[in-house]
């Protein structure tokens, strides 16, 4: 068996012709471990049958070349470079069954159906019961979704929308089509936005926008999983990166957008750390590697802005929503 063991000059060359490449830290370094590695590797990879070339690891890039204030530039056709948001305003007005309502019609003879919110037939009453404090609704009153046609419980909806944000919009929980406009609970912050001189691997024809999100800790509001006491942030200020062409101009303004509704960010469980009240991102992804993509949120990714596109068309935000902010 033949292992093959390159040295820092024969790193510089192609790797030899189908080896399996096996990346090890500190290969040429002082550190004791290395030599151990090294040597498991090789006999690992040779009991196996198996030629072996250690090399070094690819190299993280999470942020591009340092750039002068005097470098960055304002995007073309965005206003400003930075957008703040503030607590959120309570809405006045609507009781949840009047917005229930308002996007659905009456079903007289309701399917042999189950309702998918409840699991109860659609036929018998609901499985809900009215918040203490509201009307009374019937329980056996059925209605269907204007646009998408999907029929629930009336009550069921009212649950549904009481357990959310309450803020006016409603989505349907079969095939998640938006009524209204839907906002988050997004804690205060700023985010800023202008172009860097440097381009993204995959973009050598463009420079780079670069977002910058900063969301300091605080105490939590009541539309957050626990009114009233603090939160943390972890990792702020967030650098995140798209390609400043078209496409790129036209996921940062739905970014701003989704910004404006509170959208980016919510509170949360963290599901790398583990930890609770805490900030995190809220099903939009954003891509936080400058020069290299070893964790899956860099470039190059040519499927990424149509991917960021969709997951804001998910989040009821569109070119529609662009026509209405003008």
């Amino acid at each position: 068996f033949v292992t093959h063991t390159c040295t820092q000059e024969a790193m510089t060359v192609a790797v030899i012709r189908g080896v399996p490449t096996v990346p090890v830290k500190n290969l040429n370094g002082s550190s004791p471990v290395h030599p151990a590695l090294a040597g498991i590797t090789g006999i690992l990879m040779s009991a196996a049958g198996l030629p072996v070339c250690l090399t070094r690891p690819p190299k993280l890039v999470l942020h591009p070349p340092p750039v002068s204030r005097s470098e960055l530039k304002p995007i073309p056709g965005i206003s400003n470079t930075c957008r703040k948001t503030s607590k959120k305003q309570v809405k006045k007005g609507k009781t949840p069954e009047e917005v229930v309502r308002k996007y659905m019609q009456k079903v007289r003879q309701p399917p042999e159906e189950d309702c998918t919110i409840c699991m109860e037939r659609l036929t018998a009453p609901s499985g809900y019961r009215c918040a203490q404090g509201q009307p009374a609704i019937k329980s056996d009153l059925v209605g269907k979704l204007l646009n998408c046609g999907h029929i629930y419980h009336v009550q069921c909806l009212v649950a549904m929308y009481n357990n959310g944000n309450k803020d006016g919009s409603l989505q349907c929980p079969t095939c998640k089509m938006i009524y209204g406009v839907k906002t988050g609970t997004q804690p205060p912050g700023k985010m800023e936005y202008h172009i860097i001189p440097h381009s993204l691997p995959g973009h050598p024809d463009c420079k780079t926008i670069r977002i910058i999100y900063n969301i300091p800790p605080g105490i939590q509001g009541p539309e957050h999983p626990n009114p009233g006491k603090s939160f943390t942030a972890r990792g702020f200020p967030r650098h995140c990166y798209l390609p400043d062409n078209e496409k790129g101009r036209k996921v940062l303004k739905l970014l701003l957008v989704a910004w404006d509704r509170r959208l980016i960010f919510t509170i949360g469980t963290s599901s790398t750390t583990g930890e609770s009240d805490t900030v995190i991102w809220n099903e939009v992804h954003h891509k936080t590697e400058f020069g290299s993509n070893l964790t899956g949120h860099g470039y190059p990714d040519p499927n990424y802005l149509d991917n960021v596109l969709a997951e804001l068309h998910a989040q009821g935000i569109t070119e529609d929503s662009l026509k209405e902010k003008e």
